[in-house]
């Protein structure tokens, strides 16, 4: 896969239908860290989530008379409603296959943005694997979270807007699920940035893709609960991202529930910007890797807004 073709051949398909979001410089955690540092904040990007690139850049690849078929799709929650989004845009039809345990307010979303939503599975790889049967069988487009290369182009048009609004990245930190996202920015950042270090931040509740790439092969594991819902579950068995994360991720660091409350709470303490479990595993990430900041140029992906009101009350 050559990604910087693909996140090219995105920006200019998707550029009219997203936001350029944010990088808001960090006069606290700069200090606390003593790097220059820097939240992209994706939480504002429509739908609340990185996601809405990946999934625009895939719809508008496609056909009108594909998308009036329908097309189905597998997400814990953010995939699917940036998918119900941008279908939204152009009149096209949708199912959104979600695990059991899926958060009620991301169904919801899905449901305001149009879609159907259907339960299937405990976990978020079984999901994936009967939607993609699903629409085998009824001959209907699949549109994977993160295992397609124009999916993981759109996401990599985060690394477009990067470019131009800092002229040097020495590190960037990266919330990692099923890799669609950071191998996207990670694939585009170093072709024009090769010494640019991306680490890829996971829960200690799921982090498959962290010890797939440590086994040299992609292993099924199963996931705990995670306030991080947005990355957690399996990997698709033949995921492309596999290997681009192997090739491209420089680091990768795993952080407990109790880090993820911790570092959420101090982000919106700090900054009065919401965030969502996901987001904060890469604060999370990046403040346990302090020690190596100092005097670096870093940016923190933050991924999502998507939390739940009862969500935020227990953890706040």
């Amino acid at each position: 896969m050559n990604i910087t073709k693909e996140v090219i051949a995105a920006e200019k398909r998707i550029r009219p239908h997203i936001r350029e979001t944010i990088l808001d410089y960090s006069p606290y955690y700069s200090a606390l860290t003593g790097a220059n540092v820097y939240f992209k904040l994706e939480n504002l990007q429509h739908t609340g989530s990185f996601k809405v690139r990946g999934a625009m850049n895939k719809v508008l690849s496609l056909t009108q008379n594909e998308r009036d078929r329908g097309v189905v799709t597998a997400s814990t929650g953010n995939h699917g409603a940036a998918t119900a989004f941008s279908l939204g845009k152009f009149n096209g039809r949708g199912i959104v296959f979600v695990p059991q345990d899926a958060s009620p307010a991301k169904v919801r979303a899905i449901e305001m943005f149009g879609a159907e939503v259907r339960y299937f599975g405990d976990d978020g790889a079984v999901t994936e694997a009967h939607a993609r049967r699903y629409a085998r069988d009824n001959r209907l487009i699949y549109i994977s979270p993160y295992n397609d290369p124009q999916v993981i182009g759109g996401q990599g048009t985060i690394a477009v807007e990067l470019a131009k609004q800092l002229d040097q990245i020495d590190m960037v930190f990266v919330a990692l699920g099923g890799g669609g996202l950071i191998s996207g920015i990670a694939g585009y950042l170093k072709s024009i940035q090769p010494e640019v270090k991306i680490i890829g931040c996971s829960p200690t509740h799921s982090q498959v893709m962290i010890e797939s790439v440590k086994a040299g092969q992609i292993l099924d594991l199963s996931s705990l609960p995670t306030l991080s819902d947005a990355t957690a579950g399996g990997v698709e068995p033949d995921s492309i991202t596999f290997e681009l994360c192997r090739a491209l991720v420089d680091d990768y660091e795993t952080v407990s529930e109790t880090e993820i409350k911790e570092n959420l709470r101090q982000y919106l303490r700090v900054h009065h910007i919401l965030i969502e479990g996901s987001a904060a595993v890469a604060v999370a990430g990046f403040v346990k890797q302090n020690e190596r900041l100092t005097g670096k140029n870093v940016v923190v992906i933050l991924c999502g807004a998507n939390i739940s009101l009862e969500t935020l009350k227990e953890i706040l």
